[in-house]
C-alpha cells in the first residue's frame, strides 16, 4: 500500500516537473517557426547587425537599436536596484533589530507584489516631471523606465540574497568575530564571499527580470525605434516593442508581423543565455 502511494507521488512529481520542461518547449517551438519564416524574409546578418529598426516606413529590421535600448534600461535599473537590494539584505540579515525586520521585510514583500502598472503610473505622475525639471528630459524617457524598474528589482535581489546569506553557516561569522574582526569586517570578507554564488544569482535573476520588463517601458519610456544612448530620451526595448505591435493592426503573415516572433526569439535567447 504504502509503495503505491509512493510510486503515485513520484509519478506525480515527475508530470509537474515534466510539464513546466515542455512547456518553456512549447514556447520555444512557438517562436522559432515563426522566426524562422521571418528569417527566409530578413537576412540574418542584416537583422542582428543593423541598426535602424523602420519595418513600416522603410522595411529595415536592424535589431541593434532594441537590444541597445533593452541593455541600457536594464543595466541602468540594475546599476540602482541591485546595489540597494544587497544592501537591505545584509543589514536584514546582519544588522536589523528582529523588530525592524519583522517591519521591513512584509514592506519589501508588499513592494514586490505592485502591479507593474502601477508603478508605471508612478513614473508618469511623480517621476517625469523631476527628470524634466532637473535634466531636461522628455515626458517619456528611458531614464524614467531605469529608475522605476531599478525600484521593482529591489525586492527580488533582497530576498534571494538574504536566503543566501542565511545559508551561511554561523561558525564563520563567530570565526571572523574571534579573531578580531569587526561585524562589517566579517559580512565582507567572510559571510558574503561564501555567499557569492546564491548573491550573484540573484543579481542575474534581477537583470533577467528587467530586461524581460513590458509595462512600465511600453508606458513610461516613449517608442523611439532608433539607435541613442540618450537615457533622457525617448527609447524602447525589445518586449515594449512587442507589446506595442502586439496590441496594434497587424495582419497575420506579415513580415512586421513575424519581426514580432523574431524579436521575441531574441528576447528568449538574451533571457535564457543569462540563465544557464
Amino acid at each position: 500500500m504504502w509503495e503505491r502511494g509512493e510510486s503515485l507521488v513520484r509519478t506525480a512529481l515527475f508530470l509537474a516537473a515534466a510539464f513546466a520542461v515542455l512547456v518553456t518547449f512549447a514556447v520555444f517551438l512557438a517562436l522559432v517557426f515563426d522566426a524562422a519564416e521571418f528569417f527566409r524574409r530578413v537576412n540574418p546578418l542584416d537583422f542582428y547587425t543593423g541598426t535602424t529598426w523602420s519595418p513600416d516606413i522603410r522595411g529595415l529590421y536592424g535589431v541593434v537599436s532594441l537590444i541597445v535600448g533593452t541593455l541600457l534600461i536594464a543595466g541602468g535599473a540594475c546599476l540602482i536596484g541591485i546595489p540597494l537590494g544587497l544592501a537591505s539584505a545584509i543589514y536584514l540579515r546582519e544588522y536589523a533589530p528582529t523588530r525592524v525586520r519583522e517591519v521591513v521585510k512584509p514592506v519589501l514583500e508588499v513592494l514586490a507584489g505592485i502591479p507593474t502598472i502601477v508603478f508605471a503610473l508612478f513614473a508618469l505622475l511623480a517621476v517625469s516631471p523631476v527628470l524634466q525639471s532637473w535634466f531636461g528630459a522628455s515626458f517619456f524617457n528611458g531614464a524614467n523606465a531605469i529608475l522605476v524598474i531599478g525600484i521593482m528589482i529591489v525586492p527580488l535581489v533582497s530576498s534571494l540574497s538574504e536566503d543566501a546569506l542565511t545559508a551561511v553557516p554561523t561558525d564563520l561569522r563567530d570565526g571572523a568575530l574571534a579573531l578580531g574582526a569587526t561585524r562589517f569586517e566579517a559580512t565582507a570578507r567572510v559571510v558574503v564571499p561564501a555567499a557569492l554564488s546564491g548573491v550573484g544569482a540573484s543579481f542575474l535573476l534581477a537583470f533577467s527580470r528587467a530586461v524581460g520588463e513590458t509595462m512600465v517601458v511600453l508606458i513610461v519610456s516613449g517608442q523611439n525605434t532608433n539607435l541613442t544612448f540618450d537615457v533622457f530620451g525617448q527609447m524602447t526595448t525589445l518586449a515594449g516593442w512587442i507589446a506595442k505591435r502586439a496590441t496594434g493592426d497587424v495582419a497575420a503573415g506579415e513580415t512586421v508581423y513575424l519581426a514580432m516572433f523574431a524579436a521575441g526569439f531574441t528576447l528568449f535567447l538574451m533571457t535564457l543565455t543569462l540563465n544557464l
